[in-house]
């Protein structure tokens, strides 16, 4: 699907695209979180995000980390290294243009410290990505940036003491251009 980044003018027109995603919360001796800045271009929205992404045909969950990880920050992670499944959650993004109903699962992965160096991104995200820097909790709690997961800071503390199962986090929007109309769900 080629983006156009433009609102049409019933935004309840923006085709819906499912899929499932992994993201990943990856954190240094520090504490600090590595996060990833997206954009819309079509709104000039801006926000940060967790390292991560779509799950390809034929992978499953390991894999898709592991090669998000390398794709978004050049960083090559063996999948035992990597902890959890620490949460789930659905999550509806509507953007200028589409609108994206996924199924997060959450990951984390204590790393040293590192000068990413994203080593694999995808046409759309050269266009969206606008920067991908460590945030300490601090930093978190008190941006006025958008940061999405909205309750990240609270997910940071089951990176060294994960959930014996996934949580279920609550379903949420995350939009740069809303989904409902008029108090009523564009997309059910």
């Amino acid at each position: 699907m080629t983006r156009t980044f433009e609102v049409p003018e019933d935004p309840g027109d923006r085709p819906l695209r499912r899929r499932a995603t992994v993201r990943v919360l990856v954190v240094d001796p520090e504490d600090r979180v590595l996060l990833i800045g997206d954009s819309d271009p079509g709104t000039g929205a801006r926000w940060w995000i967790t390292p991560g992404g779509g799950i390809d045909p034929g992978e499953d969950d390991l894999t898709a980390v592991v090669r998000e990880l390398y794709e978004e920050t050049g960083l090559v992670v063996a999948r035992d290294d990597v902890i959890g499944p620490l949460a789930s959650r659905r999550v509806r993004h509507g953007y200028s243009d589409v609108v994206v109903d996924q199924h997060d699962t959450f990951y984390a992965l204590r790393t040293p410290a590192f000068e990413p160096a994203p080593a694999g991104l995808t046409e759309e995200e050269l266009t969206t990505v606008h920067g991908i820097r460590w945030w300490t909790e601090e930093e978190l709690r008190s941006t006025a940036e958008t940061v999405w997961p909205t309750l990240l800071p609270d997910l940071l503390g089951w990176v060294d003491a994960p959930p014996t199962a996934p949580v279920a986090l609550p379903d949420v929007e995350e939009s740069s251009v809303p989904i409902t109309g008029a108090g009523e769900p564009l997309y059910p």
